[in-house]
């Protein structure tokens, strides 16, 4: 599969999910706009937050794009509530505790798909504190695309992650059905399905703050992991042993840096 590029000045559609982060909201608003690409927009869809984080959305003189705030079903129905509001030919996401590694990825990641008429962009994510970003955790280094590589536990880092918006429209959004894994089910579904041409951008895209869902507690890295693996059975991907290399090959994330 192969989409033609029409406009070499595509527009990107960075889709923010949140809740109740009012520390960290400007943070990714200011992120997004301090990006060199000006054709871009930039959607909020918040959960009808209580702690005064649309307050930082309604006051954040740089936020350049469309916001909605109402209950919903969780971080991946906020994601697709998103990429339905998108117009851009390009849809990227950046959750609210994370920021772009700099200012010009945009503009990177634009090149990239004008250069090669590709269907997806990936690249290298940071791990880091959450009280100080320029401290690295674990630190994600993908590597150029091989489909073959999904069956042996290999992904590309979901928040780093650019797919054009007819991805979307052919192969559909986040399944519901995986409560912390629907990420992973949604790119074995388009990314591993080998119908996309995917090209490895080999650089930091993201810097994203310890904490998320899937690993908050015991309970959690079980449920991940069952989801995972359902989404690898659903998917025709593999099963235990793929599940097993990817878990195993994140150890060597926390000793690169």
């Amino acid at each position: 599969m192969s989409y033609k590029i029409e406009n070499i000045r595509m527009k990107i559609s960075i889709i923010t999910a949140v809740y109740n982060n009012k520390a960290n909201m400007g943070g990714c608003i200011g992120s997004v706009a301090s990006q060199t690409y000006s054709n871009k927009e930039h959607i909020i869809v918040d959960g009808a937050s209580t702690d005064g984080t649309l307050s930082i959305i309604k006051e954040a003189r740089n936020f350049n794009g469309r916001w909605v705030s109402e209950p919903d079903k969780g971080i991946y129905d906020a994601l697709n509530k998103g990429i339905s509001m998108a117009t851009g030919d390009i849809i990227g996401i950046l959750h609210s505790d994370d920021l772009f590694y700099s200012d010009r990825i945009l503009e990177k990641v634009a090149d990239i798909f004008v250069r090669t008429g590709c269907d997806a962009v990936y690249g290298d994510l940071l791990y880091v504190d959450r009280e100080d970003v320029s401290k690295v955790v674990r630190y994600w280094k993908s590597s150029s695309f091989d489909v073959k590589n999904f069956r042996h536990g290999w992904m590309p880092a979901h928040p780093t992650l650019f797919l054009k918006r007819e991805v979307y429209e052919q192969f559909g959004k986040f399944d519901l059905q995986f409560t912390i894994s629907s990420d992973y089910d949604f790119m074995l579904r388009t990314v591993g399905s080998g119908k996309l041409r995917c090209e490895y951008m080999p650089e930091v895209v993201t810097r994203m703050r310890l904490g998320g869902a899937s690993n908050k507690s015991l309970k959690n890295i079980w449920q991940k992991s069952m989801d995972d693996f359902h989404a690898l059975r659903k998917n025709n991907m593999g099963g235990w042993y793929t599940l097993f290399m990817k878990n195993v090959t994140k150890v060597g994330q926390f000793f690169r840096k």
